[in-house]
């Protein structure tokens, strides 16, 4: 190769890396209805969270709960990011 391939190569690969970290930004959340009647939550990780209806209400029950446990233990917690 070339000197002046190589150099259109690293240009390439540093506009690839940059797109590439541009796609890897934190997703909005959404939600849909899967194909079995539940909700399923986009936007956490690479999967959705996909829970039924009355599982989803028990979770949002505990929200508070959720909130203290996490606060009371935010010592022993990682952040993912």
């Amino acid at each position: 190769m070339s000197d002046e391939d190589l150099k259109a190569e690293l240009e390439r690969l540093k506009a690839e890396n940059a797109n590439l970290k541009k796609a890897n930004k934190p997703r909005e959340l959404t939600l849909k209805v899967s194909q079995k009647g539940a909700v399923s939550l986009y936007g956490m990780g690479r999967f959705p969270v996909t829970l039924y209806k009355e599982q989803w209400l028990k979770v949002l029950a505990k929200a508070d709960d959720i909130r203290e446990f996490i606060k009371e233990n935010d010592s022993q917690l990682t952040t993912k990011g």
